[in-house]
């Protein structure tokens, strides 16, 4: 089989947990060709993220420490994963790698300016610096690797500096004549996830879930026969552990019923990295590096892949509800035109809407540490137009979403979720139902939204083998 893993930061902390990645690419090298793609090790993008901010304000000692820490945990874990021959060039190859990310923040100190294109290349350090480890780790234990930058592996960027998308036609032809011939020489490619170039050869981040992105672009580009994302927990479950301890695995899922799961708050994997492998048919395995022999959660192209309405019950916290009212609004064509593209322009992301067929008011979901800034932005340019009235804030609330394919078509669904709820005493404060049927979402109060979720998972049974 031709088999792209993907490892990512909540399994890289160390050199002992690159041991256990290196030992389980060993286990599965044995018949298969392999890829695999990186994250940066657990924690290194946020401290970079921080370390650019703090470069922006002109702070050179936290540059300074930042540099310092970064090197002893990555000489650190050369150390503890890779063998005394190889050690010295890896560590060398980590200290010039270190020094390019200092002069980088030292540029951004001296500007005063943190642009999209400069913390990019920041950004992109962390895993640059986790895929020379990773293939030294593998040379370590007798096999043939060779470590890339994502642009050295093909991926060809726009020039959206944080969120660039890949330009497939182009990444496609390069991602295929850069890693088919190593393939075939039976060497394991080893590609630093989240990170591409432009054309002009300028390096550009893939945003939040960059390396999933990846995996599945590269997966698609070389016809792979499944891509695995190695994770730190057995696949997709019913609900959160934590909240419904009897929640089960998911053996099987659809790319739609994923998708849904991974915007409601399953963080698995980022929806965007589905799209290549569904555009291509390749099944994607989410995988548990802490305990192989699991099966996972395979996600297919079908529809319905095992019998069962509800899939899972998902929550989403640090939400809030923002609600835009005034007579005003009524018959009035663009009112909400307006306020999202107000919400847009500022960047800030809508979850979830919900409108009566009145028109007297419009009620929308944002993230919580955001809410303030929607509320500010609304009062600042609508209020005293004649339109809206009022601009209230809902910051104690959850998102609570029922989720599957068996949903669509099937009369009753909705009456279910709410009847369960009703009876563990939980008031809805607002509800939203696609026409694709894939979820059930509504909002309710914080502390009654734990309780919503067993309800409803117990509604369907989902505890149940």
């Amino acid at each position: 089989m031709r088999i792209v893993m993907k490892f990512g930061g909540s399994i890289l902390a160390n050199g002992k947990a690159i041991s256990l990645v290196a030992d389980l690419i060993k286990r599965y090298s044995v018949g298969n060709q392999l890829v695999v793609v990186v994250s940066a090790l657990r924690g290194v993008t946020d401290s970079l993220v921080e370390g650019a901010e703090q470069a922006r304000k002109g702070d050179r000692r936290f540059v300074e420490r930042l540099v310092g820490k970064l090197s002893e945990r990555h000489l650190g874990a050369v150390a503890d994963c890779v063998s005394p021959n190889l050690a010295e060039e890896v560590c060398g190859r980590i200290r010039e790698l270190l020094e390019e990310l200092h002069q980088a923040l030292l540029g951004v100190t001296c500007l005063g300016e943190l642009t999209p294109r400069s913390k990019d290349l920041i950004l992109s350090f962390g895993e640059r610096l986790c895929a020379p480890i990773v293939a030294a780790a593998l040379r370590s234990r007798g096999l043939e690797a060779t470590d890339l930058a994502g642009w050295e592996a093909g991926i060809t960027t726009d020039d959206d500096f944080g969120e660039a998308t890949p330009l497939m036609e182009v990444t496609s032809y390069e991602v295929k004549a850069r890693l088919l011939p190593l393939l075939k020489r039976g060497e394991i490619p080893v590609v630093a996830g989240f990170i591409g170039a432009t054309q002009h050869g300028i390096i550009a981040t893939l945003g939040r879930g960059g390396s999933d992105y990846t995996a599945t672009i590269v997966g698609a580009a070389i016809s792979a026969d499944e891509v695995w994302i190695w994770s730190d927990v057995d696949g997709l479950m019913t609900a959160d552990p934590k909240i419904v301890p009897n929640a089960k695995l998911i053996p099987e899922v659809s790319f739609a019923e994923a998708g849904e799961m991974a915007v409601l708050g399953a963080k698995v994997m980022h929806p965007k990295a589905l799209e290549p492998a569904l555009e291509r048919g390749i099944p994607v395995r989410i995988k548990n590096a802490f305990n192989p022999d699991s099966t996972g959660t395979l996600i297919t192209g079908k529809a319905e892949v095992r019998p069962g309405v509800v899939k899972a019950v998902t929550l989403i916290p640090d939400v809030a509800v923002v609600t835009v009212s005034g007579f005003g609004m009524i018959g009035r064509p663009g009112t909400a035109a307006r306020v999202f593209d107000l919400l847009g322009k500022n960047k800030i992301n809508i979850l979830m809407i919900s409108q009566s067929v009145s028109e007297a008011n419009i009620s929308f979901v944002v993230k919580r540490d955001v809410a303030q800034q929607a509320i500010s932005v609304l009062e600042a340019s609508l209020l005293g137009t004649g339109v809206i009235r009022e601009v209230e804030l809902e910051d104690d609330v959850c998102v609570v979403a029922a989720v599957g394919a068996g949903m669509r078509g099937m009369p009753g669904i909705a009456a279910r979720v709410f009847r369960a709820v009703a009876k563990r005493d939980v008031n809805i404060r607002m509800i939203a139902q696609g026409s694709s049927e894939l979820n059930i979402s509504f909002v309710v109060k914080e502390e009654d939204a734990e309780e919503a979720v067993r309800a409803i998972h117990e509604e369907f049974g989902l505890g149940k083998n």
